[in-house]
């Protein structure tokens, strides 16, 4: 495809789409099916490709990928549910210049999340991007900037939003019954030693075009493998690319946005693989006079385990004791445990005695239900990009503190600045590779 200048891509793409966005009216008639764009075949990438593909009211017409490789996977994941074969492309524009998609999966890398979903708005499709968010607090702004200058509907992958159980369990403790809550733990314990980086730097495969699959992150020497992840200008770490499902679900339960001020501790303090995000992170996360949340997050604790798939989806409860993505919210009144994904919840009184037991249940495929229910409604999704923004937002500034010297944050919302550390205020944002570069104007 002929490389297409983003000023021009702006210009008038953006432009014709943010007419009918603006109109309020469904993007499909009633009956149509919504046609969705994959960008990214990655595990989970193709795993969610199904998910979308199996439903009636959806046709997926684009699998994008920067492996050639990878589409065969995603080429069988869809035709077990559709006749037609989507279209295979390695640039994902050739998806946004397309006006017959509505809607664009977004399973990418986390350095690409921003720019693609920012991109895919302006061109006028919807979005459903991974979690998490993005890499830096700035980004987080100019996504939501986007999101509603061309009123798209962006569902992000926290899809514990979506589950029953959750919603339950978040209206029991705004209805008051834990009392008041000043404390809530956090917890990311996981075994990853096995998953030390160990390649070294190498020729770039046939079918794989680096360039773009590096794209506003800088173009460092190819090597195979997911070093990517633990490295500040691509990720915000195996730690914070995980522990995000567990704060957004208590800072949704607790109803809290911004932050008062972060504080963390740790650093790389057990691997010695070339990785510069903390492998170890605890933080302290305060809100306005009322409420700290408290995290426990490290990658090399052979004691503790997620909770286990065949519990996920069962009438059984996880050994919260040794439990590694736990939520715990500790009220005046009670103690209320939660587990993502399923594991249901249980609150405890003051005489320790169990008064509320709800097994859970994992809900990637009403997740989805819900942001194509949005796409024909124009309601806001259950993980609306606002929403996603706050959680990433607490990520982000404990990476900022760890960068800093393990320092206390202050954080202003209205500036997107730290107040008290004005070294800080340099990672705010990163500096994007031409011409992959988010513009101040979105």
């Amino acid at each position: 495809m002929k490389p297409i200048n983003r000023r021009e891509f702006i210009g008038t793409l953006g432009a014709a789409s943010a007419l009918t966005a603006f109109s309020g009216i469904p993007v499909k008639a009633k009956g149509e099916k919504i046609k969705v764009g994959v960008m990214g075949l990655g595990g989970r990438g193709v795993y969610m490709t199904e998910r979308f593909a199996e439903r009636d009211d959806v046709e997926i017409t684009y699998l994008c990928d920067i492996n050639q490789r990878r589409f065969s996977y995603g080429s069988e994941a869809v035709s077990e549910y559709q006749d037609k074969s989507p279209k295979l492309t390695q640039d994902f524009r050739d998806m946004l210049n397309d006006p017959d998609v509505d809607a664009i999966y977004i399973a990418t890398p986390d350095h690409w999340h921003a720019l693609a979903t920012i991109m895919a708005c302006q061109a006028g499709k919807d979005v459903y991007v991974e979690k998490p968010l993005c890499v830096t607090p700035w980004e987080g702004v100019k996504m939501v900037e986007a999101a509603k200058k061309y009123k798209r509907i962006i569902q992000v992958g926290t899809q514990s939003r979506s589950a029953e159980y959750v919603k339950h369990a978040a209206k029991y403790v705004q209805s008051g019954k834990l009392g008041d809550i000043h404390i809530a733990r956090v917890y990311q314990l996981l075994d990853m030693k096995k998953y030390a980086y160990t390649t070294s730097v190498t020729e770039v495969p046939a079918g794989l075009d680096y360039d773009m699959w590096c794209g506003p992150a800088p173009k460092l020497p190819y090597r195979p493998g997911t070093w990517w992840r633990d490295m500040w200008d691509f990720n915000t770490g195996s730690i914070g690319g995980d522990i995000y499902h567990q704060l957004d679900l208590a800072r949704n339960i607790l109803g809290k946005t911004y932050p008062k001020s972060v504080h963390a501790a740790g650093g790389v303090q057990f691997f010695n693989d070339g990785r510069e995000i903390p492998d170890t992170l605890s933080t302290e996360i305060e809100y306005d006079g009322d409420l700290t949340i408290h995290t426990e997050a490290a990658l090399w604790t052979p004691n503790f385990k997620k909770t286990p798939v065949s519990i996920r989806d069962s009438d059984q409860f996880p050994d919260w004791e040794f439990n590694s993505t736990k939520i715990e919210l500790i009220g005046t009144e009670g103690f209320l445990r939660l587990g993502r994904h399923g594991g249901g919840w249980q609150v405890f009184n003051s005489e320790g005695e169990k008064v509320v037991s709800e097994y859970g249940r994992h809900a990637n495929e009403e997740h989805v239900a819900n942001f194509i229910d949005c796409i024909k409604t124009r309601q806001i999704p259950n993980a609306d990009v606002e929403q996603a923004h706050y959680s990433a937002l607490l990520i982000q500034l404990a990476n900022i503190s760890s960068r800093v010297g393990n320092q206390k944050l202050d954080y202003d919302p209205i500036a997107n600045r730290i107040t008290n550390l004005e070294e800080a205020n340099k990672y705010i944002r990163r500096t994007d590779r031409a011409p992959w570069v988010i513009p101040e104007e979105v």
